[in-house]
């Protein structure tokens, strides 16, 4: 089992972040100051700094047909986890980037993806695939 990562973004307001990290999608709060908060985000550690001056990333690259955005970040879930928090977030009214669908059907690194941003314009991507640990880094 991977060890969790450790990642630090940055966010233009606190309360937005813990509205959308807690609230949307469910990350239980850790410890956290004036100037920034720890989440559990599936597992992992992020952590959401306050940049009142931040810029948002307009780059985008072509994957199967989609603009992804560039950067983004994300957590490789259990298809099942996966269809719950599109679930979910299409019940909260997210804006997606690419909508939940299947990439790459019936080819090596099939997977389940979808694309949305924070609102501080962070990109994340979530994705699944039904075997992680045969179909992750699978070439063909």
């Amino acid at each position: 089992m991977p060890r969790p990562f450790h990642l630090a973004i940055e966010v233009h307001n606190l309360k937005a972040a813990r509205e959308f990290y807690g609230n949307i999608l469910g990350c239980k709060e850790g410890r956290s100051d004036s100037k920034w908060i720890d989440f559990n985000l599936f597992g992992h550690q992020l952590v959401c700094h306050l940049n009142n001056r931040m810029k948002k990333s307009n780059t985008l690259n072509d994957v199967d047909g989609k603009q992804v955005p560039i950067p983004h970040f994300g957590v490789i879930l259990r298809m099942d986890d996966w269809n719950r928090l599109a679930d979910r977030l299409i019940r909260c009214n997210i804006v997606f980037i690419i909508e939940p669908y299947i990439r790459f059907k019936g080819l090596a690194g099939e997977q389940g993806t979808m694309f949305f941003s924070d609102p501080s314009g962070n990109s994340i991507e979530f994705k699944a695939f039904h075997d992680i640990e045969r179909e992750l880094f699978k070439k063909k």
